[in-house]
């Protein structure tokens, strides 16, 4: 639910995109864009036959922090993804980042307080410039608690496998199997320290049947050269003089063997890249007296295992003890040796590793914990699941137990006759009732409605329900049955644009999510008749707010909001999507208000929607006089730049409380624009602003006029993107911005030739 929620409504370029869903009793399937080039840690950290180099990482860098700034403040809710790591970004068939899995995500209200107190994932700091180091280098910080696992939590090789929730590192099957988990990125070594705490569980299929153990595991590859199954865990190979290189493990040795110097069938030990072990300790621990207590490691009972590695003083201590016993005070081994140094690197993969040959024993680890800046989290042992040895039956059974079997068996499958019959009745009688909307789907998703739900919403599209009317057709106000206020759009059925506008909102704003825009609610159609249903903005139209004789006139700080609000809708939809979104149809009409008096862009009738990059191939101009950009008379080409040019020309219009056309000016008047760029020329542009207008800083109105004169540059080449825009906007520095983004803007034709003034003249 976590992730239909809050990624299926998600809607960003550098986010994985999810196609769909289905549900089916118990199974829930969730469809997302396939990334061909897999996770982000493969091509730094798994030795790719390509590394990834600087100028690619930088890309991700940007893709990544741009799609967790569209989570953070570009939704209508807050997202916390929670388990931002490399191997949660994702990249497309360009090298692009994606940042995926949104199962640990929470949604709440911008300004609300967390209130969730469980700590989950596996990650790199919460602090985006420590992400940043990540790329840099592999040198970073490293803090996780895997209570239970997933399979991609962790780099499984061999037969190792995750099984309901646990890792299972052998496969009973394979005669001389070997099995690893690590976890995928490296962690440093040399000059570092880390401590680490894990559960984990050996039980063989026969008791009396040779060990073989676990290991934790230091090393330099994922998969060492030359390791072999059974007694050498599946890290060491068997030569009789080994080399010295970076492996290191802590063996936990279930198996006696006299050739390697084993002690008994039971115990830990220091291995340094070599199966005959520095330092062995029969397994156990020191209790409060200081007495020692045994440990079995071989009855399938959770042993808990604390490791601590100092890396500067070359010192490992090792602690064991059943999961129901406290953390012994008194290290089971303590070994200190500068010989260390020689079997570490700068930085080595951290893990397990196990291997068998003919008989059977289950090595599991159950949960793990590591930090290289303090103490491992704590693990919650009281849930985790326990193997008990299997216990030996009867040979033989009285005739009453023989008698039991038969009237079970025979009631077994009258059961199973009856449950086969029901199943047959479920199929063919309520097959349709899987594929009905299920609640959570009309709370989040945009889907189609039924024609008479929308009526009942309208009280029959009644004309008191009316909330205005355009060349498309009429929106009513609707209530549907949750008290869900909505505001339907009727596409007008004379309209000869109308089934292409109709459709065109669908494939576009039935698909944009962003906090500053409308958003869709869903469609229906039926015969002729095409109906939208949109969030219902309760505050109407922003030019209502400025030129109707409102109640209430919209000052200078909820006016420039509403142009900031402007600003980040619109840069989402020319940069924040998979593809670029020509609006052509901006202007203080199509900007309502919402409860709160923030502005979102609506009305996407006109909407054109084109690949990056690609250039756009329509030659229909349309649009509203007053707002079109100059250069659509002669290139009559949509471009993001003509959509700029709209954009200036509303906040010049919000500012200046005028509207772009007067008719009831002067033939001798100048238009808008004109008069605001002459006022600059003169060095008065202050006087440009609304005469309504209180309390106000003249130097950010002055600011925002001229930003809006630079977006109806004449030439769009000169024009701001809408990510210059927004980064004006939003800038702490507010007079010190525009010069530092947009060096001129222009002053018309008015000299006979194109005059450039600094946006920031000194």
């Amino acid at each position: 639910m976590a992730e239909i929620s809050s990624m299926g409504r998600l809607q960003h370029k550098n986010l994985v995109q999810m196609r769909g869903w289905c549900r089916k009793g118990n199974e829930l399937l969730l469809a997302y864009d396939y990334m061909p080039n897999g996770s982000l840690n493969r091509w730094i950290f798994d030795k790719p036959k390509q590394l990834l180099q600087w100028e690619d990482r930088r890309k991700v860098i940007v893709d990544v922090a741009e799609g967790l700034n569209y989570l953070h403040y570009g939704w209508d809710q807050m997202v916390l993804h929670r388990d931002i790591k490399s191997s949660n970004i994702l990249l497309d068939n360009e090298m692009r980042g994606r940042l995926g899995d949104f199962g640990l995500a929470k949604l709440y209200e911008h300004g609300q307080a967390p209130n969730t107190t469980r700590v989950v994932s596996a990650m790199l700091h919460q602090q985006v410039p420590l992400l940043l180091l990540f790329f840099i280098s592999p040198t970073y910080t490293l803090d996780f608690l895997f209570n239970s696992f997933t399979p991609k939590d962790l780099t499984l090789i061999g037969d190792c496998k995750v099984d309901s929730s646990i890792i299972r590192l052998t496969n009973d099957s394979n005669e001389f199997s070997i099995g690893r988990a690590f976890y995928p990125t490296p962690i440093p070594i040399i000059n570092s320290s880390f401590s680490t705490s894990f559960v984990f569980s050996i039980l063989p299929e026969i008791a009396s049947s040779p060990g073989f153990g676990l290991a934790f595991v230091l090393s330099n590859s994922t998969s060492p050269p030359g390791a072999i199954s059974g007694q050498y865990f599946g890290l060491f190979t068997n030569a009789t003089v080994p080399s010295v290189a970076p492996l290191l493990a802590v063996e936990f040795d279930t198996g006696q063997n006299p050739e390697f110097n084993d002690p008994d069938g039971n115990h830990v030990g220091i291995d340094l890249n070599n199966i005959e072990s520095a330092v062995t300790q029969a397994a156990g621990y020191y209790n409060s007296s200081n007495s020692f207590v045994k440990v079995e490691m071989r009855n399938g009972q959770n042993v808990r295992v604390w490791i601590e590695f100092d890396g500067p003083q070359f010192e490992i201590n090792v602690t064991v003890a059943p999961v129901n016993i406290p953390r012994p005070s008194i290290p089971l081994i303590s070994f200190k040796n500068p010989v260390i140094a020689n079997y570490v690197s700068d930085s080595m993969f951290v893990g397990f590793s196990a291997s068998k040959v003919t008989w059977v024993e289950a090595q599991r680890v159950l949960a793990w914990s590591l930090s290289d800046t303090g103490a491992a989290r704590d693990i919650n042992t009281t849930g985790l699941p326990v193997f008990a040895p299997k216990t030996a039956s009867s040979s033989s059974l009285s005739t009453g137990a023989i008698a039991g079997i038969f009237i079970g068996c025979v009631l077994f499958m009258a059961i199973c006759a009856l449950g086969l019959y029901w199943f047959w009745w479920r199929t063919n009688v309520d097959s349709e009732e899987e594929e009905q909307i299920e609640e959570w789907e009309l709370e989040y998703w945009p889907h189609r409605f039924a024609y008479d739900e929308l009526s009942q919403a309208t009280k029959g599209f009644s004309k008191d329900e009316i909330l205005g009317s355009g060349g498309f057709g009429k929106v009513y106000k609707g209530v549907l049955s949750n008290n869900t206020e909505i505001a339907v759009k009727c596409v007008a059925h004379d309209s000869k644009q109308g089934l292409r506008e109709f459709m065109a909102e669908i494939s576009s704003m039935g698909r944009l999510q962003h906090k500053n825009l409308v958003q869709m609610r869903g469609w229906c159609r039926k015969g002729n008749e095409l109906l939208l249903a949109y969030d219902y903005m309760p505050n109407g139209s922003l030019n209502r707010w400025i030129f109707d004789k409102p109640k209430q006139l919209l000052q200078w700080e909820d006016r420039r909001k509403v142009i900031v609000d402007v600003a980040e809708g619109l840069n989402y939809l020319h940069y924040g999507w998979d593809q670029m979104v020509l609006h052509r149809d901006i202007k203080s009409s199509n900007i309502l208000l919402d409860n709160e008096m923030r502005g979102r862009l609506g009305d996407f009738g006109l909407a054109k929607l084109y690949e990056h990059g690609q250039a756009p191939n329509t030659t229909r101009v349309v649009g509203t006089l007053g707002y079109l950009a100059p250069e659509l008379a002669v290139i009559t080409s949509p471009t993001a730049a003509s959509d700029v040019y709209s954009f200036g020309v509303v906040v010049l219009e919000v500012t200046c409380g005028r509207r772009p056309i007067e008719t009831w000016l002067e033939e001798d008047e100048p238009m808008l624009i004109d008069w605001v760029r002459e006022l600059y020329a003169e060095g008065k542009l202050i006087e440009a602003a609304d005469g309504k207008l209180v309390d106000y800083k003249v130097e950010d109105i002055e600011m925002v006029l001229k930003l809006g004169l630079a977006c109806c540059h004449p030439d769009p080449q000169h024009r701001p993107s809408m990510k210059e825009v927004v980064a004006v906007l939003i800038g702490e520095e507010v007079s010190a911005a525009p010069a530092s983004l947009l060096s001129d803007l222009g002053r018309g034709e008015t000299s006979g030739r194109e005059e450039a003034l600094p946006l920031n003249p000194v």
